[in-house]
């Protein structure tokens, strides 16, 4: 099986970005949705990202926020993914000419193929604990039961940690893990140990 990527995201300060990226995470997340406690200024957000070096993807999360809003922050902040917690619709997701991932709140077992026949041109699908209209990083592991197959990527979010993410990737073999809360101390301030075990655990070899 080929490794599976690891995000992590709600970044607020520049070591632990370097922390991360020594770890080996594939993709950093940073937060500008308002209602986050993990929220971002656009001059932070910038300073932040000058410390993903290439070949690590900068992922933009947004929610709920107008095309000028959007587009206010890509003119600072070089992102190059972006992924959409709202109720944005696909047509919205694509105006910004960068590839997308749409979060999607596992309320159904019908939700995957919901996403799937609406944002069929997303580059995955997150499946998260979240309710309609959350931001995630609630540290809640939603029922996988739900998940169904999907021609789309899968990245499974919700309540990860390093003591379960072995087990995750094990049965439902998504083609990304996505933790935030699941390597914190407190929101927003993550923990180096943690990142590389959650790292360690999801890359390792069966």
């Amino acid at each position: 099986m080929t490794a599976v990527r690891v995000k992590i995201c709600g970044f607020t300060r520049p070591s632990d970005v370097r922390a991360a990226v020594v770890a080996g995470a594939d993709a950093l997340g940073f937060v500008f949705a308002p209602r986050s406690k993990r929220v971002l200024t656009i001059p932070r957000a910038a300073e932040l990202v000058t410390g993903v070096p290439a070949f690590v993807s900068r992922v933009g999360l947004f929610m709920d926020q107008d095309y000028e809003a959007v587009s206010r922050i890509l003119d600072r902040v070089p992102l190059n993914l972006l992924q959409f917690h709202g109720a944005e619709d696909a047509a919205f997701c694509r105006r910004f000419g960068l590839p997308y991932i749409k979060a999607v709140s596992m309320d159904s077992d019908r939700a995957v193929e919901r996403a799937g026949q609406e944002y069929t041109d997303a580059s995955a699908l997150l499946l998260d604990s979240h309710p309609a209209g959350g931001v995630g990083g609630t540290g809640v592991v939603f029922d996988w039961s739900l998940i169904t197959q999907s021609s789309l990527p899968l990245v499974l979010a919700g309540g990860l940690e390093p003591g379960n993410v072995r087990q995750a990737i094990e049965r439902l073999k998504p083609w990304a893990v996505d933790v935030s809360s699941g390597v914190e101390t407190a929101p927003g301030i993550k923990s180096e140990a943690l990142m590389r075990e959650f790292i360690k655990e999801a890359k390792r070899d069966y």
